[in-house]
Order: structure tokens, then sequence, then C-alpha cells
């Protein structure tokens, strides 16, 4: 996980889509001003970053995020908003897009392994929605989880799954592994055959492990898991959805003795 601090800004005579096109391939797409922001509040390098309107998104930021909007002056290059629509797949209604240099695998790697760990790790297994994977780093950002990790074939930085992350990837360590490469710690499986969560108090490193939407969790993940844990829930209602219940189970964590670390944003937050 990247500590704060914005990262390195454009150089001022060089020309934003020529950077653009250079750094596209290998970059992260930051789809909005929230994404911007908060990759810059967490360390993200951000090489290039546009705008169609400059004055609006600076106004943004003395508003919502006073903190980076040095930052954003320094790096933001205002271009013909068609310019801006051709560079991402679906202009965001900011007018705001930069490319930021994925974190290490290593460097991620590392922070999911780290022991002891004070906060704990989420694992998807096998999601197929693009946006609730988002919706949970998202989340998992929130309540300072150690990291998001993902199982089977979703790549959890697809530009769908970072924008509905709103840029907080870079607030914690996410990774795609197998299931045998998973972080030590002991497996809380949700599942509804398992014990009432509310009778549980769940440790700081365990690992917090959803089955996807349409199948729950996979045969290896079951497998591997210490503790199956049911959420509560009316009878006759099928399920929850995918952020829903990670959002539970980690307020459960955090309600029974876990800690949300120095929040960065205003309370109740802002929307993307």
């Amino acid at each position: 996980m990247t500590g704060p601090g914005p990262g390195p800004t454009l150089d001022p005579d060089a020309d934003p889509l020529a950077v653009w096109r250079r750094h596209a391939g290998a970059c992260v797409l930051l789809d909005g001003f929230h994404a911007l922001k908060h990759a810059l509040r967490f360390g993200a390098e951000v090489p290039v970053a546009v705008t169609g309107d400059r004055a609006a998104a600076l106004a943004l930021a003395e508003e919502l995020a006073p903190d980076v909007r040095d930052a954003m002056d320094a790096l933001l290059a205002e271009v013909p908003r068609e310019t801006y629509a051709s560079l991402v797949p679906r202009p965001h209604p900011t007018a705001v897009a930069a490319l930021a240099v994925r974190p290490s695998r290593t460097a991620n790697l590392r922070a999911l392994a780290h022991t002891p760990r004070r906060t704990p790790v989420v694992v998807l297994d096998q999601p197929r929605n693009l946006g609730n994977a988002g919706a949970v780093i998202r989340l998992a950002a929130g309540f300072a989880a150690t990291g998001v990790v993902t199982t089977g074939t979703l790549d959890p930085w697809h530009p769908t799954v970072v924008r509905g992350g709103a840029g907080l990837h870079f607030a914690t360590a996410v990774e795609r592994l197998d299931v045998g490469e998973l972080p030590p710690g002991p497996v809380f499986a949700l599942d509804p055959e398992g014990g009432d969560i509310r009778g549980l108090r769940l440790p700081d490193d365990a690992l917090l492990a959803f089955g996807s939407e349409r199948s729950g969790l996979s045969r290896e993940l079951r497998a591997r898991a210490d503790h199956l844990v049911a959420l509560p829930m009316r009878p006759q209602v099928s399920s929850y959805n995918l952020a829903t219940s990670v959002a539970m189970t980690l307020y459960h964590w955090s309600a029974t003795g876990g800690a949300v670390q120095g929040s960065q944003d205003r309370p109740g937050g802002d929307t993307p």
C-alpha cells in the first residue's frame, strides 16, 4: 500500500496528449475528479492529467479536496472537451481524466503477507461484476483494510473496477491471486450455512472471503476456510449484494474491536 502524498507533477512544457499516448498502454486510467483526488492523496505517481474545464476542476478541488488542490493545479492540462471525451470510454461529469502508474505487485504482495496484520484482507472469490468489485475496494479503503484479493478471471485493475473504486486502489493493496496463494491468516468465509456473525469477534488478521454473486464460494475456497460465517437475513430473501455483504462484515469487525484509522475525507465522504 502506498503512503499518502501527491506523486510527481507534469512538466508544464510537455504536450499532454503526447504524454498520454506514451503512458496509456502501461498506466491505470483514473476516470473522474474523485479518482484523481484519491490517487493523489495516497501517493500515486500521475504522469498526466487532463480536463475539459480546468477552472471548474480546480474550483471543485478548492471545495472538496483543498489538500490536493495545489497538486491538481500543477498537473491538470486543459484540452478541448471533444479531445477529453476521446481519451475515456465514457465521459465523466467532472470532465477529468488522468493516468497513474500501477503500484508494484511485489510491494502489494509484501503488504498482504506482512504479519502481524492490524486489519483484515478482503477476498473476493471468483467475482463476476466489475462494478461490485470496485465498490468493495472503495469500502475496504474506507475501513483501512490491508488489501483486497480477487481469485478467478476478473482483473481487479480493470478500468471499470478502478472507476467504481473512485481511485482508492491506491489506498490499499489490490491483487489477483489463486486460492493457494492467499496471504496467511484465518479465513472467515461468508456462507448461508455458517454461524451467525453476531456471535463472533473477527480478528484483525482475518481473511474475509466472499463468494461470487451467482454461485457463492468455490470448492477451493470453501476447503481453505477455517470458519463459515453467515450474515443475518430475513427468511425467503435470497442474498445481499456483494458490496453490501462486505460492508456489513467490515462494520461488524470494526464494531467489535477493529479500528478505522484516520479518514482524509470529510465525514460521510463525497460523491464519485
